[in-house]
């Protein structure tokens, strides 16, 4: 019981944190991509934290699996963005 009560709070601060700060981010580099620029270091610092970040989180993905599409969207989108950045990169 206490294990959910904590899980529920992470939970809660990363979905806030994904609504209100990633995800527009995400969105931003992903629209800058779409144009053909290249990604700066610092959003590839910012992807990389966003892997680091993700990849602490499974444990908790693993326990709540009604988030696991959720989290999987997310991926794809970071893959995504990861796969046209290197295109652009070939392209510059």
């Amino acid at each position: 019981m206490n294990e959910h009560k904590h899980d529920a709070g992470v939970i809660q601060a990363l979905l806030d944190r994904l609504n209100n700060q990633r995800l527009p981010r995400l969105m931003d580099l992903k629209d800058k991509i779409d144009t053909g620029e290249i990604l700066s270091d610092l959003d590839l610092q910012f992807l990389e934290e966003v892997f680091a970040d993700a990849q602490k989180a499974r444990p908790l993905i693993d326990r709540h699996p009604e988030y696991r599409e959720l989290s999987a969207r997310v991926i794809r989108l970071y893959k995504d963005i990861l796969d046209k950045a290197v295109e652009n990169e070939k392209k510059a």
